[in-house]
């Protein structure tokens, strides 16, 4: 199958070991995916699940919906940290130790600011955010794996909820519907893997992760409007 993946790449591999870009090259990158997707099956449909279970909660009026909110994101952070980075990426790429790291550290930012500082507050925004937001969660859960299916490859190779750019994108929508202080702190990684995870787009020929780029870019021009509304207000 040719697929949007062969055209994207013009018939060829993308740069990567060739041209000293990354320590790994197309084939083993996919490689890792395969065998994740058969370490951890199924897993990804409990996912899946925590993340729309996550999505139904910030229209619900459940006392405790912010909290478990964060508490979910949380999960999926420390999910992607040791099922996908410690365990699978970490054969082919020593960066993924770092990476590890980074997610928990995001995982503890969620679980600080949405449980014990209680300073993040996630509803739907009939606004510009929150139309913006709800398009980003729309692509993380519905059109990311739909684009999966058109590219070169596919299950098991491919991308699924539950490893980073996918996720990403989600806990970018989630961030982006919520308030509150701890919302600044819990950005920064998130936005930062934007932009490393969203090369893949480039440099492995994984085209859906342009969606992690825009996700991004959009997530900080809003917060960043954000802001500005508020000093202007102050």
């Amino acid at each position: 199958m040719s697929g949007v993946g062969s055209k994207w790449a013009g018939g060829r591999a993308p740069l990567c070991r060739d041209a000293a870009v990354l320590p790994f090259d197309v084939d083993e990158f996919f490689a890792v995916f395969a065998a994740y997707n058969a370490a951890v099956w199924p897993a990804q449909w409990l996912l899946y699940g925590i993340a729309v279970a996550a999505l139904l909660l910030t229209t619900s009026q459940w006392r405790l919906r912010h909290r478990t909110i964060s508490a979910l994101l949380a999960f999926l952070w420390i999910w992607m940290a040791l099922a996908y980075h410690l365990f699978a990426f970490a054969r082919i790429n020593p960066a993924a130790y770092l990476f590890a790291a980074a997610f928990l550290i995001e995982a503890g930012v969620l679980l600080w600011s949405g449980l014990k500082a209680r300073s993040l507050e996630y509803s739907i925004r009939q606004d510009g955010a929150g139309y913006a937001a709800l398009a980003m969660l729309l692509y993380a859960l519905a059109v990311y794996p739909a684009l999966n299916r058109m590219t070169e490859h596919m299950y098991p190779s491919a991308p699924t909820f539950g490893v980073p750019c996918p996720t990403t994108i989600f806990t970018l929508g989630l961030l982006t519907l919520a308030r509150g202080p701890g919302r600044a702190v819990a950005l920064a990684i998130p936005l930062l893997w934007s932009v490393v995870g969203g090369s893949a787009a480039f440099l492995l020929d994984v085209p859906q992760d342009l969606g992690l780029l825009g996700a991004g870019m959009l997530t900080f021009a809003l917060a960043l409007r954000e802001l500005r509304g508020k000093e202007s207000r102050g």
